[in-house]
């Protein structure tokens, strides 16, 4: 018995995802149907040193084929998961996972999804940074991102939560913040819009209009940790949940209780090990699967049908 969290945007690298591909027909089942839907070649993207690897419109359906393709081989070996939750893209591949979506429709969802949050703020205008501490809510800066209209956009751990807004905005923010509390680090991320943040908001009513022309089985999702409430999805909720996620917090740190108050063996799926690290700060530890030596270490019986 098992949950799966699946990782989001910037866990991306070339060449995820190539030895699933390469090593079990079920993997290479979603990549070609997934390029098929897109009409784009996403092994292509993958597999080599593709500039659009790391353009969001792009980012978002290749990380997300890629876990799919692997939890596609676990299912097979009936590494079956009882939950799933996914950070802020991750959701849609856990949405995917438990047959809310299917993969040739989520990837069009994402592509889209991508577009419209690159489209929002012309790249260079907004920013985000991770802030760094040793039980960073003790810290009361919640003043300092009012005063520069910057948002919180992820709650990641006890000790890291990362902000969002215009450039200018955020670089204020931080700085005022290291000088009132000088136990905080700062990080800048290498994004190129401000995710998660009100500047967002603008493309939530086209984003609704674009999710609500595909089949979508609903009364799966209650399965699925939504990041915009912290909790299990409810079906009349998940279009709002799922809208409204564009611009919202992601409350990861209420999704990672929630998962393990399961008490099932956590896995995380993705081209890198972002979530075990959060994880961590719960004192709960969580094998990632990132490639093909990863899974088969984790379950010696899975073996290559290539």
């Amino acid at each position: 018995m098992f949950s799966y969290v699946f990782a989001g945007q910037g866990s991306q690298r070339p060449g995820m995802g190539m030895d699933f591909y390469q090593e079990f027909e079920e993997a290479k089942r979603i990549f070609d149907l997934a390029s098929e839907s897109l009409g784009e070649d996403l092994k292509k993207i993958c597999f080599e040193e593709d500039p659009r690897l790391n353009l969001t419109e792009y980012t978002q359906p290749s990380i997300l084929t890629m876990e799919i393709a692997v939890y596609e081989v676990l299912k097979k070996y009936n590494k079956i998961g009882q939950y799933f939750a996914g950070h802020s893209l991750g959701e849609y591949s856990a949405l995917t996972a438990a047959g809310v979506l299917e993969i040739q429709d989520a990837v069009k969802i994402v592509k889209k999804r991508g577009a419209l949050m690159q489209r929002a703020v012309p790249e260079g205008v907004g920013s985000m940074a991770a802030l760094i501490s040793e039980n960073i809510f003790q810290h009361n800066f919640q003043p300092i991102l009012d005063k520069y209209e910057v948002d919180l956009a992820n709650l990641n751990s006890k000790d890291q939560v990362v902000i969002s807004g215009k450039k200018e905005g955020v670089e204020k923010a931080v700085e005022e913040i290291k000088q009132n509390f000088p136990v905080i680090d700062a990080v800048f991320l290498n994004v190129s819009a401000p995710f998660h943040s009100r500047l967002m908001k603008e493309i939530e009513p086209e984003f609704r209009d674009y999710l609500m022309q595909f089949p979508i089985k609903k009364e799966n999702s209650t399965i699925v940790l939504s990041n915009f409430t912290g909790d299990f999805h409810q079906p009349e909720k998940l279009i709002d949940n799922l809208v409204f996620q564009i611009s919202g917090s992601v409350k990861w740190i209420e999704n990672m209780q929630k998962l393990i108050e399961k008490n099932l063996k956590i896995i995380e799926i993705g081209p890198n090990r972002p979530l075990g690290k959060f994880f961590l700060t719960l004192n709960v530890e969580v094998p990632s699967i990132i490639n093909v030596r990863s899974m088969t270490k984790l379950f010696p019986e899975i073996k290559s049908n290539s």
